[in-house]
């Protein structure tokens, strides 16, 4: 089967959940939504689209290409993940940030964790993370089970 991983990141985290993803699909595509020349959904069999969520909303380069390839996307087999640090009701984020169709035909939705990095990150999103989390360090919560379980969850 024939797969596309698109992913929306700000800092690389998502980018590296895509990247974990493809080494468990034999042959996937992966692109980044900010980059031009999305390669036709036509050619592909299947599709996977992973965002950063920040303060409950996903990039808005996923939301866009969501929205945007809504029909073309329930067609295929669709998988979708979002990444960050705080974990909250990911039921909530995704119907928050994807269409109630595209939901439905999904075959996966999940969160994957994230990765915080001070050394990447501006004093803002260094102030929150102390307030939010508690902590100031390096930090990398993505899950390799959960990556597992998703991918198996996609019948790749």
């Amino acid at each position: 089967m024939k797969t596309l991983i698109l992913y929306a990141t700000k800092n690389g985290a998502t980018r590296e959940i895509a990247t974990r993803i493809s080494q468990h699909i034999s042959g996937a595509t992966l692109h980044d939504l900010k980059q031009p020349n999305i390669p036709a959904l036509a050619t592909f069999d299947c599709v996977i689209v992973g965002s950063a969520i920040y303060a409950g909303a996903m990039r808005k380069e996923a939301k866009s290409f969501l929205a945007q390839h809504t029909n073309d996307l329930r067609g295929k087999p669709l998988g979708l993940f979002v990444s960050g640090m705080v974990q909250g009701d990911e039921t909530r984020c995704f119907k928050d940030n994807v269409s109630a169709s595209l939901l439905q035909s999904a075959k996966a939705t999940r969160f994957l964790g994230g990765i915080f990095d001070p050394q990447t990150s501006g004093a803002v999103a260094r102030l929150l993370m102390k307030a939010v989390t508690k902590q100031s360090g390096y930090v990398n919560t993505i899950c390799d089970e959960q990556i597992k379980q998703f991918v198996a969850q996609m019948n790749l």
